[in-house]
Formats: structure tokens, C-alpha cells, sequence
């Protein structure tokens, strides 16, 4: 009984995940084909390249574009069935080579970062939660600010003192990790803070329970309640939070890798969406949905070892 329910709770996952993979290649190919110019012209270097009307005709063909838009659709979802991501418009590469060589900066600068942003998460409550009404609104008033900190506000600052003023990192690159620092705290302060507004919350609720109540009782300090017991059912909303966090992440790399010149996808996205390079635009996109699905399930792992009644939870859920 036990294996089937747990076998139907894996279909029901996978199904999800593919459900979300379709959703997203669907919507980027009506939003790349709903933006305004014409993608052979674009495909030929754009206007300022003056191709001929031979030239734009012959690519329109080529790729399908004078094909209603059904049609295409279909061939386009054909070809992601196929594992086929295509060649991409504007940089002449299999959209597979590009991904390779873009992710791992991409990946590494929001693993990183989203670890970075539980440090200053769990430093900030754990110091100053229950530490006496200043401390607390020292602690309080910390992360409300960092949370409404512009990243690439952030960036930019931390690029002026850092790397301009007391030379310390390097103001550019993605060659070292010296310089995923400062692209890492960029994106880990706000993060951080709203971690802590999370875990601070949950951790107030979780000190007016009675298993707290009675380690008080057997004379446990504060601290030592802190730890032992009221810390793991306050982190419980935040990982909850953190596959959404890693997807928010990878989405505002972008400006980010813009602003320390690094390679990766956010900045390569960019650059496809301005070239309306469907192939390329559409590979991104389902890497960071596939990313984001194998996170949740990463995160999903962690949430039942610090609580394991969520599984049982979960499994009996299933039966219903």
C-alpha cells in the first residue's frame, strides 16, 4: 500500500514538472513571435546589415517562418520532444553548446548566492531574536533595509568600495572565486533579509509553544532552546521558500552579470530576447524551469529531514 501510494505521488511530481515545461516553452514561443520586427531581417544582422529581400526570403523559408503560426508551433514542439533545441539565430551555435557553456557561471553565482543569503539570514535571528527588546529591533530593523535593497543598486556600491576604493576583489570577470563575491552579495543581502523577516516570524510563533514552555522549564537557557528546539521549526518556512528563491535568483542574474561583465545565461538571455532568438530564448528558459523543478525537489528533501512528519504527512495526503 505504502509503495503505491508513494509510486502514485512520484507520477503526480512528473506529471507537474511536465506540465510546468510545457507551459514555459508555450508561452516563450508566443512571446518571442508576439515581439514587434521580422526574425529573418534579425536573423541577417538586422536592418543595418541592409540584407536583400532574396536573402530575407531564402531564411524565411529555411526556418519555417512563412509557415502559418500553428504550424510552427507544432514543429517547434516537436523538435523539444525530440530533445532538439535547435541552432541559435544570432550566435550560430547549437542552443545545447551555448547552455554548456553559460550555466555553470549562471548556476554557481546562485548556489552561492542563496547559501551566502542563509548565513546572513541565520546570523541576523539567531543574534539578535529573543536577545532583548534593543537587539531585537536592531535585528528586525536589519532586515526589513536589506530586503529593500535594489541588487543591482547593491552591485553597483559594492563595486565602488570593494574593487575601486580599497582594491580588495576584482571589479570584473568570472574566471576566480574572488570574483563571484561581489555578484553573490549583490543578490545574498536582499535575499537574506527576507529569509530573516521569514524565520524571524516563525521563530516568535514557535517560542509560544508549549514543547518551548516546557524545555524552559527544565531549565534550558535560552540559547540552548534556541538551538535544540525552536530553530528547526522556524527554518521550515524559509526552505519551503527557498526553491522559489534559487528560481528568483537565476532570474535576476541578468543585470547582475551585466554589471561585473560575467559570462552566464542571464546575460545571455538578454541578448536573445533583444534578437528575438527563438531557439536560444526558448533553451534558456527550459533550463531555468528544469532547474527550478529539481531544486524544488532538493528543497522538498530537505523540509521532510529537518521535519520528518511532512513526509508521512504528505504520503498519507496522497491516499486521499
Amino acid at each position: 500500500m505504502m509503495q503505491r501510494l508513494i509510486s502514485r505521488r512520484l507520477i503526480s511530481r512528473v506529471g507537474l514538472s511536465a506540465g510546468m515545461l510545457f507551459a514555459s516553452a508555450t508561452l516563450t514561443f508566443l512571446a518571442v513571435r508576439m515581439m514587434p520586427g521580422d526574425p529573418a531581417t534579425i536573423i541577417l544582422g538586422g536592418a543595418m546589415a541592409n540584407p536583400t529581400p532574396g536573402a530575407v526570403e531564402a531564411i524565411t523559408k529555411e526556418y519555417g517562418l512563412d509557415r502559418p503560426l500553428v504550424v510552427q508551433y507544432g514543429f517547434y514542439i516537436w523538435r523539444l520532444l525530440h530533445g532538439d533545441l535547435g541552432v541559435s539565430f544570432s550566435q550560430h551555435l547549437r542552443v545545447a553548446e551555448v547552455l554548456r557553456q553559460q550555466m555553470l557561471p549562471t548556476l554557481a553565482l546562485a548556489t552561492i548566492s542563496l547559501l551566502f543569503a542563509w548565513v546572513i539570514a541565520l546570523t541576523s535571528v539567531f543574534f539578535t531574536a529573543r536577545r532583548g527588546r534593543i537587539l531585537s529591533s536592531v535585528g528586525a530593523s536589519f532586515d526589513i533595509s536589506a530586503a529593500a535593497l535594489p541588487p543591482f543598486w547593491l552591485g553597483i556600491v559594492l563595486l565602488w568600495i570593494l574593487a575601486f576604493r580599497l582594491h580588495l576583489l576584482p571589479p570584473a570577470g568570472s574566471s576566480s572565486l574572488s570574483s563571484l563575491i561581489m555578484p553573490a552579495l549583490s543578490l545574498a543581502i536582499p535575499l537574506g533579509g527576507f529569509l530573516a523577516q521569514v524565520t524571524r516570524e516563525s521563530l516568535e510563533i514557535a517560542f509560544d509553544q508549549p514543547f518551548i514552555l516546557s524545555a524552559r522549564m527544565r531549565g534550558l537557557s535560552m540559547g540552548q532552546v534556541l538551538r535544540r528546539h525552536a530553530l528547526r521549526h522556524a527554518l521550515l518556512p524559509g526552505i519551503a521558500l527557498s526553491a522559489w528563491a534559487l528560481g528568483a535568483l537565476l532570474g535576476e542574474t541578468a543585470v547582475v552579470e551585466a554589471i561585473f561583465s560575467r559570462k552566464g545565461l542571464g546575460r545571455t538571455l538578454v541578448y536573445a530576447v533583444s534578437a528575438q532568438d527563438m531557439p536560444l530564448t526558448t533553451g534558456i528558459v527550459l533550463f531555468v524551469t528544469v532547474a527550478y523543478i529539481f531544486a524544488s525537489l532538493i528543497i522538498e528533501i530537505i523540509h521532510e529531514m529537518v521535519d520528518p512528519r511532512l513526509a508521512t504527512f504528505r504520503v498519507r495526503s496522497a491516499s486521499l
